[in-house]
Order: C-alpha cells, then sequence, then structure tokens
C-alpha cells in the first residue's frame, strides 16, 4: 500500500464526502491488491472482479458487516460519510447503498490520512473472510 510520507492533511477537519473521495481510492487499490496477490488474470476479469467488490450494493453490505466491528471513532466516520449530502446518485445504486457506500469509502480515506494502513488491512482482511465465507455457504 501506498505509505505517505508526511501527512499534512487533518482527517478530522474533511467532511464525509471528500473523506470518501480519498477513501475511493485507497481502497480501490487494497482490492486490486488482493486480486493481484490471488494469481494472475486477464485484464477483463480483474476489472469484472474489481468491479464486484467497488460497486455500491456491495460497499453497502460491507457498511453494515464494519458499523457492529469497529470503534467509536470509526463508526463516527462510517456515519459521518453516510450522512453527507451528495448531489449525484450513480444509476446502478440506490440512494441507501450509495450513502452507505459512502460511508465506507470515507472511513478507508480517513483511515489513510491517519496512517493506519494495518487497520486498513485488518478490515479488508475481515471483509473479505465475510463475504468469502457467505459466498461459499
Amino acid at each position: 500500500m501506498i505509505e505517505l510520507s508526511e501527512n499534512k492533511i487533518d482527517g478530522n477537519s474533511l467532511n464525509g464526502l471528500s473523506l470518501a473521495f480519498l477513501g475511493d481510492a485507497v481502497y480501490e487499490i487494497v482490492v486490486r491488491e488482493h486480486l493481484l496477490e490471488h494469481g494472475s488474470l486477464q485484464v477483463g476479469k480483474l476489472h469484472k472482479k474489481t468491479v464486484d467488490y467497488v460497486r455500491a450494493s456491495f460497499q453497502a453490505e460491507v457498511f453494515d458487516f464494519l458499523e457492529p466491528l469497529v470503534d467509536e471513532a470509526e463508526r463516527g466516520i462510517l456515519h459521518r460519510g453516510r450522512n453527507a449530502s451528495a448531489t449525484h446518485i450513480p444509476k446502478n445504486a440506490n440512494a441507501i447503498e450509495y450513502r452507505k457506500a459512502t460511508g465506507v469509502e470515507a472511513l478507508f480515506g480517513w483511515l489513510y490520512l491517519e496512517q493506519k494502513t494495518e487497520r486498513i488491512r485488518k478490515l479488508f482482511s475481515l471483509i473479505l473472510e465475510h463475504f468469502e465465507e457467505e459466498e461459499n455457504s
């Protein structure tokens, strides 16, 4: 994962949409790293699998899974992202899914700004374990 040498952005001072703006990229990098770690696939298949993880409906499920697992500060960031007022909702998501997805992205952005990369990896590992187990049952 990309590490920041000198982070000068205070994640606590940013609104939910700004955190989600960064968190979208952080989350996608973690997804792409995961996919590349688990074998070589054609680029088209990598893209399809990436979309499965980053689509709003999946991230909304991730929100519901993570909410009871995270600490109070992290839950506050999840809610700050979820409660942010987005002006545009993609056609492939409903408003509730999109807001929850924004919450997940805000959390990943905030953790990145706080330089908590191990926490990012731990949460993503829990996500994978939960949803891969669910998929296999």
